[in-house]
């Protein structure tokens, strides 16, 4: 669907040449009495690279219709990739290393998480804010450690290794911010 170029706004996806541009930044200018100028950056969704790229205020963009929808992970195979189903149409589908990138230590087996799709080919997966991961090796606690504020690594079910603090476990059910990886408290 055509838009006019000041009608985008950032965090929209448009084409452009056969790519998928996710607008990080966006600028209106009118120097003097000019005609406006918008100045885009945008992050290409299948090279991941940033291009900057200058329209006039009349210029007309296509924006990308994306589809987001809930699939769960199945398992890894052999090359690498994830496989994930679509909980709709049963339909599977992988996802690469270089597609998911890190995200893959938040997410265990059987786990629902959304994938956005274009015609129907998969590009991200969107994880929630925090995960419940169980500790698989930590370090014992020594008696005196855990009054402080000293951290231990740990590894959770999915291969993540974390900062935790001395008093957990092996067993213990830990929640995980998926934006920083970072520990945020025991879960019950």
């Amino acid at each position: 669907m055509g838009v006019k170029a000041t009608e985008v706004r950032k965090g929209q996806v448009i084409e452009q040449d056969g790519d998928l541009l996710l607008i990080t930044e966006y600028e209106h200018r009118t120097p003097g009495n000019l005609r406006s100028i918008i100045q885009i950056k945008a992050r290409s969704l299948t090279s991941g690279q940033t291009t900057s790229h200058r329209f006039s205020g009349s210029d007309t963009l296509e924006v990308a219709y994306l589809d987001r929808r809930k699939c769960e992970y199945l398992y890894r195979e052999g090359n690498g990739d994830f496989v994930f189903m679509d909980n709709e149409s049963y339909e599977q589908f992988p996802l690469t290393q270089d597609m998911v990138g890190d995200k893959m230590g938040f997410v265990k087996e059987n786990t629902t998480v959304e994938v956005t799709f274009h015609d129907q080919t998969p590009l991200d997966l969107s994880l929630p804010g925090s995960v419940v991961l169980e500790v698989t090796e930590a370090e014992a606690a020594v008696k005196g450690n855990t009054a402080t504020n000293v951290k231990k690594d740990a590894v959770l079910e999915t291969g993540l290794k974390i900062k935790v603090p001395m008093h957990v476990a092996v067993g213990d059910q830990v929640k995980v911010s998926t934006e920083t990886g970072e520990f945020q408290g025991r879960a019950n």
